[in-house]
This record gives C-alpha cells, structure tokens and sequence, in this order.
C-alpha cells in the first residue's frame, strides 16, 4: 500500500473502522454475561431505551454536547431497568414480556420527543438513531502512519471513536476486576450471596457496564448493531464452546471479526456487484453476524450437529 492510499485510508476509513470494532468488541463481551444469565433481551431494552435519554440531554443543553447526552442517556437505562422489574413485580409478567412491554414505550417516546424538542434538526432523526453515522466519520488531520503516535493528531479523532476508547478501556477494567465475582453470580447466585457476594450488587454492576457500552455505541453504529453486537458473539461462543473463560474469547473474536468483516463487506460487496451505491456499515456487519452464527450452528459442536447427535 503506498503512502497516499495509507493517507486516504486513516482519513476516511480508520477512525468508522476502529469505532465499529470497538463498539462490537465491548457490547460482544458484555453480552456473555446477559446469555449466560438469560437476560440478553435486556441488552434491546437497554439500546432502545437510551433514545430518550439523548433527547433529553439535547433539550436540556440545546447541543450535541457529549457529557450531558451520555448521562441523560444512562438516566433513561438504568430508568428502564428499574420499570422492567416494576413491571414484572406488579404484572407478574415473564421476564421478556416485561422487557419487551418497557423498551417498545421506552423508544416510541423517544421518537415523539425528537418531533417536540425539534432534535431532528441536529441529525437526530430516525435513521441516525438506527443505523448510527459510521460514515461521517473521518480524520481530516491524519497525514501518514506516523499519526497513529502523534498525540496532536490523535486528539482529532472523532469524539465518537475516542469515547468507545475510553469506554472499552473501563468495560475491559471492570470484567477483569470482577471476573470470578461476576462468574460466581452468572452460574450460582444462591452460593454466592452465602459467601458474601450480593448477585443484585453484581447485576446492578453488570447493567452500568451493558448500559455504558450501549450509550457509547448507539451513537456512532444504531441501535441495530448494538443488538447484534450483544446477542450475536455470545451466540456464536456458546456454539462453539462450555467452557467460560474460552466462551469470552471466542465472543470477542467473533466481535472483531463482525465489525472488520462489515465494515469491508459494505466497501466491498457493491464494487463486486457492480452497484452504483453503497451499502451501510452498520447493517453489514449485522449480515455477517447473522452469517457467522449460521456457520457456528452448522459446524459446532454445541449446535446442529450436536443436535442431529440428539435425535440419534
């Protein structure tokens, strides 16, 4: 690659490539914890519910500021966690159904508040809050590879890419702090509060990372990949492996691999077809998501051969 295309490279692409793994990276990791614990629907609820909290931090501030949008943002999870064990107590309703019941209302007023607080005329409209804004962005500082240890240039990137940095760096901090805690609470949270750990201390703990890891990712992939990125990689783990401490790893290479493998696809794909447009990144790394797990199914040895076991 000569050093023009490297330029053009980390002007256009590097900064959209490094959030897309980064985002899938922290909310694929995460997400173990919700399938282990069959709580994986919370990670939708989680990712739709953050609509209105992004609403309300513009309402409030009159910007796309960072910090008060992230906070209105954690405001509205945590608020719809709290209503989803409201609703269950007092409906006596499935854990899903409950989740289902609070997210749909969590994100049509989110919706409506976008039309009230006139949030659409900052790109805050329904597609923004679906497929994100991976392609806007861009590193217009970068000049070469000597960029990447330039603390001058890195401080350009994209304010999207450098807060999943720092949101990966505090997900990654937290699992490995916590990792026999979390564990314990996961695959026995009877024993674990009889030794002294408190499971809902722990869920509480786990809902601020899910939550954290879905306010930083929503606004540069949507809400589409958020989901994805947190049901698809533990998916394809558990296809693949019984064993915890592999089912992390794997969920993170299949989480690096969903989001280099759709961001290329979505460059790629169309110039193979010959399209005049491209595709969006977001939803491509969906597709290939979706196409890992029906291979993890296939051919593991947790998935349908496993089950054809079954039936002999």
């Amino acid at each position: 690659m000569s050093e023009g295309t490297m330029t053009l490279f980390l002007q256009l692409d590097f900064a959209a490539l490094l959030a897309a793994v980064m985002a899938c990276l922290a909310c694929g990791l995460l997400g173990n914890l919700l399938l282990l614990t069959r709580q994986s629907l919370l990670g939708d609820a989680v990712s739709h519910s953050v609509l209105p909290g992004l609403v309300l931090g513009f309402a409030v501030t009159g910007t796309r500021a960072t910090l008060p949008m992230v906070l209105g943002a954690m405001l509205a999870a945590i608020t719809a966690a709290l209503l989803i064990a409201l609703v269950r107590r007092l409906a006596r309703l499935e854990a899903g159904a409950a989740m289902g019941v609070v997210f749909s209302g969590c994100f049509a007023l989110g919706l409506v508040m976008m039309e009230v607080t006139g949030a659409r005329a900052v790109d805050l409209d329904v597609d923004c809050v679906l497929f994100g804004q991976l392609e806007a962005l861009i590193w217009p500082a970068a000049t070469g590879p000597a960029s990447l240890l330039d603390p001058a240039a890195l401080s350009d990137l994209p304010q999207e890419t450098r807060l999943l940095a720092g949101v990966l760096a505090f997900v990654l901090g937290g699992l490995a702090l916590l990792w026999k805690e979390l564990r314990l609470a996961a695959f026995d949270p009877d024993f674990a509060a009889s030794i002294g750990f408190a499971p809902r201390g722990l869920s509480l703990v786990v809902l601020v990372l899910v939550s954290t890891a879905c306010v930083a990712a929503f606004w540069a992939v949507g809400s589409i990949l958020v989901i994805a990125a947190l049901i698809a990689p533990p998916a394809i783990a558990r296809l693949l492996t019984d064993d915890y401490r592999r089912q992390f790893l794997l969920s993170g290479v299949a989480a690096l691999a969903m989001g280099a493998g759709g961001y290329a696809a979505a460059i790629a794909v169309p110039l193979m077809l010959g399209l005049s447009h491209g595709l969006n990144a977001a939803g491509m790394m969906a597709v290939v998501a979706a196409l890992m797990l029906a291979l993890a199914w296939t051919f593991g040895l947790y998935g349908h051969r496993r089950s054809r076991l079954s039936i002999a």
